[in-house]
């Protein structure tokens, strides 16, 4: 049997969310005549308090549609280092926009306010790039699905307000950040300015992202996605994946979270591991010990049926999700418990 936890993109959909998909009512969505496509968008805004949707292909065209509505060429963006933005969508700020990137190096991908603060250039200073958009990530990816403090949030919206600054949430696993701290969706929301969801993470939905914010916001957002190439015709067999998702997949997220925990305390007394960094949702980062280089560790789980990705660094991922049965964790343990390089 075959475990894959390279990531959470790699769900099937279930029964039920294939038989939703079949009997999904379409239309042409280019033209706003998809009615499936329609009540994602607005069921999406509506969980978090916005006025709009836009459904695409993606979370990195949801992230890059934003940025380019709130920047323009020259100006500046300020974000962790570790920002999936940066890190993994093949430099579409710098294609897409054409603005600059101040990187903050953070804790796990969070920063503080006094952060961002620290960050924006003088405005009357014409040797700097103008500062206009600030963007989170909830959970962080590369911090290992660390998710933020709400009160901290609260501190970097009022810096925004204060310097004329927009906030956007790269939100592709906020869901999972949500389970844990239990945040009011619409108070957390209210944050920012801007919001890309992803379904077809933790949500197990095959394909898209909802991109959510004022009515404004989206109509420029609409155009922008016309040229990327991200408008789709009968996409409602796809956003029927999404609504059914939003119904029934967000509460058993705690389960891959549980399941988490349990690969990271079986990878902390393994062969092979130096360090497990702290687990806060479903991501797990490990780090291997100075005898077995990624490479090597990659190819012997191979060898035992296992997937992980790795990370650079000597870093190594694993991410639970809905696939990943309780037979998968028992048999995963057992597997990593007797891991030897001679198998």
């Amino acid at each position: 049997m075959l475990i894959d936890l390279r990531s959470d993109t790699l769900t099937k959909p279930t029964d039920e969310m294939l038989q939703a998909m079949l009997s999904a009512k379409v239309g042409d969505d280019v033209f706003d005549e998809d009615p499936s496509v329609n009540m994602l968008q607005e069921k999406t805004a509506k969980l978090f308090g916005k006025e709009a949707g836009l459904f695409c292909p993606s979370g990195t065209m949801t992230n890059q549609i934003a940025i380019k509505v709130h920047a323009n060429s020259g100006e500046e963006i300020i974000c962790d280092n570790t920002a999936h933005i940066y890190n993994f969508e093949g430099g579409g700020i710098a294609a897409n926009t054409g603005a600059s990137v101040r990187l903050i190096l953070g804790n796990n991908g969070r920063y503080t306010a006094q952060d961002v603060l620290a960050n924006i250039n003088d405005k009357n200073n014409v040797h700097f790039p103008l500062s206009k958009l600030v963007v989170i990530e909830d959970t962080s990816n590369k911090g290992g699905g660390s998710y933020w403090d709400m009160d901290e949030l609260l501190k970097i919206r009022n810096v925004c307000d204060q310097h004329d600054l927009k906030l956007h949430l790269d939100g592709a696993r906020v869901f999972n950040a949500l389970t844990e701290t239990k945040n009011n969706f619409i108070a957390y929301g209210n944050i920012f300015d801007s919001i890309s969801i992803c379904l077809s993470k933790g949500l197990g939905a095959p394909v898209g992202s909802v991109l959510i914010g004022g009515d404004e916001f989206i109509r420029k957002a609409k155009r922008t996605r016309k040229f990327m190439g991200g408008g789709m015709r009968q996409a409602g067999y796809l956003a029927a994946a999404g609504i059914y998702a939003l119904d029934h997949h967000i509460e058993r997220l705690k389960k891959d979270h549980i399941k988490a925990k349990i690969i990271e305390e079986t990878l902390a007394n393994s062969n092979y591991i130096e360090k497990v960094f702290p687990v806060y949702t479903n991501i797990i980062l490990a780090k291997l010990s100075e005898e077995i280089n990624s490479n090597q560790y990659l190819n012997l789980l191979e060898k035992n049926n296992i997937r992980a990705v790795g990370m650079g660094h000597q870093l190594v991922r694993f991410v639970t999700h809905l696939d990943f049965s309780e037979t998968m964790l028992k048999d995963f343990t057992e597997t990593i418990k007797n891991l030897k390089s001679n198998n």
